[in-house]
């Protein structure tokens, strides 16, 4: 005999599918269910790259300049923006722009909130001194409290990248280059999971 939860409601013609439930907005999604897509640039002049520091509470991170592709945003243009909004570099006066390097991301985090897959697309862009010159000193990442976090722009030799707390973590790669223009055999690199990465 069926279980009487098998009757919710009216009877339905044999054949004739079971409608689908509509999805609770409350109800979280499955982890990684969302892909989001953030560009990200590596700027070189001469053997120094452009990085974005922030001080936390107890520990330093530093972060590639960079960030979310917004919706039917073409890959080039969210690039060329982010740069002018946190480096205040004009793409056009960049020589480069080719695709680097591809980080998949799928670390969890603190929050309501299911955690998204994340693709980290890398460009390399390279400046003269004199461009440099006019670039930002710093970087104000808006919180959604309105309030900002402020990073500092810091040129460093990409050499000494494999002992920074970088992220995406492309520093141990960055810093093999025998130098900043040299081919990359491989676009994809190791991805980034709970295995080899904490949030903080």
């Amino acid at each position: 005999m069926p279980h009487p939860a098998d009757h919710t409601g009216p009877e339905r013609p044999a054949g004739t599918a079971r409608p689908a439930a509509d999805p609770s907005p409350s109800a979280p999604s499955a982890p990684f269910a969302r892909i989001k897509v953030r560009t990200r640039a590596l700027v070189f002049c001469g053997d120094e790259v452009a990085l974005i520091r922030r001080d936390r509470p107890a520990s330093v991170l530093y972060t590639l300049p960079g960030g979310n592709v917004e919706d039917g945003e073409d890959f080039t243009a969210a690039l060329h923006r982010e740069l002018a909004e946190e480096l205040a570099l004009d793409a056009g006066l960049a020589e480069g722009g080719d695709l680097m390097w591809v980080v998949d991301q799928r670390v969890t985090r603190p929050g309501p909130t299911a955690p998204p897959r994340k693709l980290h697309l890398l460009y390399r862009f390279h400046i003269t001194p004199a461009v440099r010159s006019g670039l930002a000193a710093h970087e104000a990442d808006e919180l959604p409290d309105g309030t900002h976090d402020i990073g500092v722009i810091e040129w460093i030799d990409y050499r000494e990248a494999a002992s920074l707390p970088l992220f995406p973590p492309v520093g141990p790669a960055l810093a093999a280059l025998p130098e900043p223009r040299a081919a990359v055999p491989d676009a994809a690199l190791p991805p980034v999971t709970d295995r080899n990465h904490t949030w903080i």
